[in-house]
């Protein structure tokens, strides 16, 4: 009986012990992966997708977090960033790892969709330089700025304008990225230009592959034509920028005088990718800087500037047979309805298409890098349909194992 007695007390002693301990323990250890997971969103598989992808195995739910929100409801993890917001972190070949890319992108609105664009085009090796206008909001500034200084090849224009639509400054903005981007430690190849409403249409695997072999790999790419007469009119009367609004004549009683150095004025789209030495060219070159300086007062400056000195025969990788080579964008311009496309499904702003989600399989058949435009306030459906698409095509292109977090739909 005594026995039995000691053995009930030495029992009801350690089960004490125990009770004890898993109390303490509760109290004491930390919450965070246990709050962390409760913003999380799950949503169905977006069934209006399914033309755009390939679906296998079980029902798939969309989780993601990345949203306007995430940043203004409480103060960002740097640590966990990268895998909340499904940022692909590695190299995902050795073709791309030596082959690093250059990014600069123009943005004044839409952030949550500029946040989609960088998540579909990043990549560790590459590197990236944001120009956010200096008319945005201090909120917006400040959320790019938070989303930037969470990854080391990000950053923000170290000089801002305020961009004028067709005026000097957006040429500017670009000038001044480029200028950040030729003191980079990061070995880029050739620089990229994008503005927030741009959404890619190859991986960076197959950018990598299209700008590193023929006929690109010596050349840049910067499409356009000799000025034909019915664009002259950008550079015979100068123009002003009205309020960082608008572009405005001066007035017929004011002309402007010729190009310097007896420069052939090109006309041609205000993107391209550049090689570095070409960059380096742009900055220092005594041709190029007279030429800036005689364009501060054209209309849409940054659809001559590229593109002429891209035709100088002393321009490193210039490409003076280029004419309208080079697939940079899928666009839907009004005037080639019914000629090169069957019209805008969605809407059209300043004659481009704004996509909508019958758009998309357009979009998707073409071969350009990159398509524009999307607005997540008018066609939500269609950027999200996008950046599934995307992202399918980048994981099944991958030559490393995939991460979980690197898959929009979980």
């Amino acid at each position: 009986m005594l026995l039995f007695l000691g053995k009930k007390k030495c029992f009801l002693f350690i089960l004490g012990t125990c009770i004890l301990t898993f109390c303490y323990l509760k109290a004491n250890i930390p919450r965070s992966s246990t709050t962390h997971s409760k913003p999380v969103r799950y949503k169905p598989f977006p069934q209006y997708c399914s033309p755009f992808l390939s679906r296998r195995g079980a029902p798939w739910q969309w989780r993601d977090r990345l949203s306007e929100s995430y940043f203004t409801t409480k103060e960002p993890n740097c640590s966990r960033i990268a895998e909340e917001l499904h940022f692909i972190t590695a190299p995902l070949s050795r073709e791309e790892e030596e082959y690093p890319l250059a990014f600069i992108i123009t943005i004044h609105k839409e952030l949550e969709l500029f946040m989609r664009l960088l998540r579909a085009i990043y990549a560790p090796q590459n590197v990236y330089c944001i120009h956010v206008d200096a008319k945005a909001s201090q909120q917006y500034m400040t959320i790019v700025r938070q989303l930037a200084s969470c990854f080391p090849n990000v950053f923000l224009a170290t000089a801002r304008e305020k961009v004028t639509y067709a005026g000097f400054s957006r040429l500017k903005a670009d000038l001044n990225c480029m200028a950040d981007l030729a003191r980079s430690s990061i070995p880029w190849k050739k620089v990229i230009n994008l503005c927030g409403e741009d959404f890619p249409l190859k991986s960076n695997l197959e950018l990598v592959q299209y700008l590193r072999n023929k006929p690109w790999d010596k050349l840049n790419m910067t499409p356009g034509i000799k000025q034909p007469p019915s664009m002259r009119y950008r550079i015979q009367i100068p123009y002003e920028e009205i309020n960082h609004s608008y572009m405005a004549p001066k007035g017929k009683k004011y002309r402007k005088g010729p190009p310097p150095h007896n420069l052939d004025i090109y006309f041609g789209t205000a993107y391209y990718a550049l090689t570095r030495p070409f960059v380096d060219f742009v900055l220092r070159s005594t041709v190029a800087k007279d030429l800036l300086e005689w364009s501060r007062d054209t209309y849409s400056p940054d659809e001559h500037y590229w593109v002429t000195l891209n035709h100088l025969k002393d321009a490193p990788a210039n490409n003076l047979e280029g004419k309208w080579s080079g697939d940079i964008r899928a666009l839907k311009w009004k005037h080639y309805e019914e000629v090169k496309h069957k019209g805008c499904k969605g809407m059209y702003v300043r004659n481009i298409c704004v996509f909508s989600l019958e758009d998309l399989l357009w979009v998707t058949n073409k071969h350009s890098m990159f398509a524009n435009k999307f607005q997540m306030q008018l066609f939500p459906k269609a950027v999200h349909c996008m950046e599934l698409w995307h992202r399918q095509k980048v994981l099944r292109q991958a030559e490393v194992p995939i991460q979980p977090e690197w898959r929009l739909i979980i």
